[in-house]
């Protein structure tokens, strides 16, 4: 049986040079990218839905972008380092996940939807309450992903520099906090889908090289690779047996199918995700993008398994834990190791090729949610919610067209002449202003967001960046997903349905994960030193998500007003033909 190689250490002294120049170009390469993008259009269409142009092939390579974060390339990876058999089982749930999404959501929200999750709702229930309580879910749901793809960052950073100063994660959070602001204030999603694009080919890429020199290391020879990495696990047989991190008792058997249930059902509910389906011409491009994602996705998690495997067999799990807690820096190690060791050239140079791969995908995703929780506060609290109906409220386009001019236009002006152009003109001056106004609000509550991510990630630096995103699934999969199935898909539903729905869902998710060992109580909490826990489980999908459906089902059929048949009519052929969609 062949030796392990010995366990590496990061990169010191003048190799932190080829690191910072690669992390350097990334930032550059993007910022470019942005500011390219913000100039070709200044709408609100070109900023929530990248003026709807891009095809399925060009979509399909975003929608995986903005999927494919931190948490899958550095902390599934992670997981499957340390704990083996139960670090596979988050890939699974992320994979099939994506069928829930392709069989359920993709064409029915494209056809239905105009910018956001709200606007799926407010075909049908058309009050500003609704708006709210959407708008504010999918907030919630952004920021708890923000904090995983920035917490990531910092590992990644640290390790870079050889330290694991708190200080230096604090800044490079800072500074990924204040990109993020940059790409979505000026380029809007434009910029986001091209940063997503080349960030996905980037990553794909490495993943393939990375696997590639793992399966010649190892000669093809997946069983030895599995026996070096249950020998180097430090748990024996066990770690390619299920129960390492999820079978020790009943209640962490239990926190598994919670994190399950999150996983399968959330990506329905990501409001990133969702905001993708947008930015395609029609509802078949929406289901061929979600097509070429799953294809992308699947051949990724593939990869990510064996990379989690290979960083076992070649480092170690104590080795991989020692780097970092959590396990988020395995692959970055493991690329060291399979370039040719520390101090070797190759082994820097891969090293400094995926650590910068890695950065590039936390700024792509951060990216995305800043502009998914700007746009959902824009366009649905502040336009929607607090100052009235959004113009995709007012039927299929918004009072585009001639036939809408001139019915903004009251008879008894349109007389003939430079009289009747005025009037025209005064009709389709208020919507446009109203937009840019609806934009620029969409830049600040940027600012302002990312603000609030960097805050929280400060507090959450020793938590798995995996592990967070599946907080984030489980608040989807509580306050989004129930509302939007039943918006789809119930003739009954009703606006009090759906606000107690949404409300049903997100404030159990919230509360029980303030409550739980996630918050307090144990070592790696966010505050170790304190413990007012008292729900057991780390993730509470197996409690919220119920509620949530439960909560929109009882609101309903307690509402005084009925559901409008006719508004229920209108959704349901225009989000299964796409008449009248956007």
């Amino acid at each position: 049986m062949r030796a392990a190689t010995p366990p590496p250490v990061a990169p010191t002294g003048d190799h932190h040079g080829l690191a910072v120049v690669l992390f350097a170009v990334v930032v550059l390469v993007t910022l470019a990218i942005t500011f390219w993008a913000g100039r070709r259009g200044s709408a609100a269409e070109d900023f929530y839905a990248g003026g709807r142009d891009f095809t399925p092939l060009q979509n399909g390579f975003a929608l995986s972008g903005d999927y494919l974060s931190a948490a899958s390339f550095l902390g599934v990876a992670g997981l499957i380092a340390l704990y083996g058999y139960d670090g596979v089982l988050y890939s699974i749930g992320f994979l099939v996940a994506w069928l829930v999404v392709l069989m359920l959501v993709a064409e029915l929200v494209r056809n239905a939807g105009r910018y956001t999750l709200a606007d799926v709702l407010a075909l049908r229930l058309r009050r500003r309450k609704v708006r709210a309580a959407a708008g504010g879910a999918s907030v919630v749901v952004t920021l708890f992903y923000l904090v995983a793809q920035m917490v990531g960052a910092g590992s990644l950073v640290a390790l870079l520099l050889g330290t694991n100063s708190a200080q230096a994660r604090t800044w490079t959070i800072v500074a990924v906090g204040g990109l993020m602001i940059v790409y979505v204030t000026i380029g809007g999603m434009r910029a986001t889908t091209w940063i997503q694009i080349v960030k996905a080919f980037l990553l794909v890429a490495g993943s393939v090289v990375l696997t590639v020199l793992l399966v010649v290391r190892f000669h093809g020879d997946v069983a030895e690779l599995m026996r070096q990495a249950a020998q180097h696990s430090g748990a024996g047989q066990r770690y390619l047996e299920p129960g390492l991190k999820y079978g020790k008792s009943f209640t962490s058997r239990l926190d598994f199918f919670s994190l399950g249930l999150a996983l399968v059902l959330g990506t329905a509910g990501l409001p990133h995700i969702l905001s993708r389906f947008y930015t395609v011409p029609t509802a078949r491009a929406a289901r061929r993008s979600t097509m070429w994602a799953i294809g992308l996705v699947g051949g990724f998690y593939l990869m990510a398994i064996a990379l989690g495997l290979g960083a076992t067999a070649l480092i170690g799990s104590a080795e991989v834990r020692q780097a970092n807690s959590a396990g988020n820096t395995a692959v970055p190690l493991l690329a060291l190791v399979l370039g040719g060791g520390n101090g070797s050239t190759g082994g820097v140079v891969l090293f400094a090729l995926i650590s910068a791969i890695a950065f590039a995908t936390i700024l792509a995703v951060v990216a995305g949610l800043t502009l998914a929780s700007s746009a959902a506060f824009a366009h649905d609290i502040w336009a929607g919610a607090w100052r009235g109906r959004p113009r995709g409220d007012r039927g299929s386009r918004g009072g585009r067209g001639l036939r809408g001019r001139r019915a903004a236009v009251p008879a008894s002006r349109r007389s003939h002449g430079a009289a009747d152009a005025r009037a025209a003109a005064e009709a389709d001056s208020a919507p446009a202003a109203a937009e840019r106004d609806e934009v620029l609000v969409a830049r600040i509550a940027a600012v302002g967001i990312g603000a609030v991510a960097i805050v929280l990630s400060l507090f959450a630096q020793q938590l798995n960046v995996a592990f967070l995103v599946g907080l984030a699934f489980a608040v989807a999969a509580s306050a989004n997903l129930p509302v939007l199935l039943y918006s789809l898909f119930w003739r009954r539903f009703t606006a009090r349905g759906a606000v107690w729905s949404v409300y049903g869902g997100l404030i159990p998710a919230v509360v029980l994960v303030t409550f739980s060992p996630v918050v307090s109580g144990t070592k790696v909490a966010l505050f170790p030193g304190m413990d007012f826990h008292w729900f057991p489980l780390e993730n509470p999908g197996i409690v919220s998500i119920p509620l949530g459906f439960l909560a929109g089902w009882i609101g309903t059929l307690t509402s005084p007003e009925p559901a409008d048949p006719d508004r229920y009519a209108e959704l349901e052929v225009r989000s299964l033909t796409g008449a009248g969609a956007v």
